[in-house]
């Protein structure tokens, strides 16, 4: 792991880690980062999947009737 030094608004940190509830400013900026980096490759992800082809077998799956009674 690198160690870098880095300035941060402060105001924006403490808002940040109101909000993801977190601790500390390093877990604070590791959740930012994983968050950021889930957040674009999300769109290739979706992609992948929608370019593929998928066999009958793969689709095919029961039909489940939903009950006439609601869950209590």
């Amino acid at each position: 792991m690198a160690i870098t030094s880095i300035d941060i608004d402060q105001d924006d940190l403490t808002q940040a880690k109101l909000l993801a509830g977190t601790k500390s400013n390093r877990e604070t900026v590791d959740l930012a980062f994983r968050t950021l980096i889930a957040v674009r490759r999300q769109p290739a992800a979706v992609e992948r999947i929608i370019g593929r082809r998928f066999e009958p077998s793969q689709i095919d799956a029961p039909t489940i009737t939903p009950s006439d009674r609601i869950a209590q």
